[in-house]
């Protein structure tokens, strides 16, 4: 019986089948050193020394949906910053808030939905909230962000928004002072509360039905399809093009690309698509 030490290729091929059958992450051989350091640390916090009775578990356990959170939260990678990849945020500014402004021109409450599809720890919707609240009356709106991870982890610091200045870096200083609070030693800053107050943070897993009815008129997936294969990433998209809005958009990474993969969006510029209407 292997230990910790090593993980068996048997063991491997059964858990990379696992994440990808639970949330479509694909990880390979150039992952095995992660794969292993990450599940060997969680097999510790358990008590188990070695994998087959993890794998007992989280295979056939009862009530084990939180052990397979604690799992995909142990493998996930989140380091991210405000106004990350910030082309998508002048978009905003140049195109589509202008555009929203007009086609829902005349309606006393103006109801926008944004998507921040693969949130992590909060910075991008904040960062969404803070470029509408700037360009757009959100007080005259009925404007909401729905801010969605599979990682229970994140969304608890998201929930928080309390973060360090290297996180915060691309913020100006008037910005600063408008929408956070810092602490006593100045190293952490706090989001403001109305700020915040737009954003709704939920777990969610992008390959299970979403359980919502609402369409969005901009939908953010940046840097999660990186993860999943083209048959996966062709599904997905399929499923955000049936929740956007005609004429709305979504905004990929700037490292992605739907090349080959099937769906019935029009291509904007590079990262950005948008749906026929």
């Amino acid at each position: 019986m292997i230990g910790l030490d090593k993980i068996s290729d048997r063991d491997f091929v059964r858990f990379c089948d696992f994440v990808y059958q639970r949330c479509g992450i694909t990880l390979n051989e150039n992952k095995r050193d992660l794969v292993h350091s990450r599940l060997a640390k969680r097999l510790r916090s358990l008590g188990l020394d070695n994998y087959e009775d993890y794998f007992d578990l989280i295979y056939n356990g009862h009530d084990n949906e939180q052990e397979i959170v604690n799992l995909l939260d142990a493998i996930s990678t989140n380091v991210t910053y405000f106004f990350r990849e910030d082309k998508h945020f002048d978009f905003l500014i140049a195109t589509v808030i202008p555009e929203l402004e007009s086609t829902k021109k005349g309606e006393l409450k103006r109801k926008i939905r944004i998507w921040s599809a693969g949130c992590s720890t909060g910075e991008e919707p904040y960062t969404l909230a803070i470029t509408f609240a700037e360009n757009m009356a959100l007080e005259k709106q009925d404007f909401r962000i729905l801010a969605t991870d599979i990682s229970t982890n994140v969304l608890s610091h998201a929930r928080k928004g309390v973060y360090d200045q290297e996180r915060l870096r691309n913020v100006s200083g008037v910005l600063m002072k408008k929408y956070f609070t810092g602490s006593r030693d100045g190293s952490r800053f706090r989001v403001h509360e109305k700020l915040a107050s737009y954003i709704k943070f939920s777990h969610l897993n992008l390959m299970h039905d979403f359980p919502f009815k609402g369409t969005f008129d901009c939908i953010f997936c940046r840097n999660v399809m990186i993860y999943f294969d083209r048959q996966t990433q062709g599904q997905l998209v399929r499923k955000f093009s049936s929740f956007l809005n005609p004429g709305g958009y979504l905004m990929i990474g700037h490292s992605e690309s739907l090349t080959n993969v099937k769906h019935d969006l029009v291509y904007v510029q590079p990262s950005l698509y948008r749906k026929k209407g």
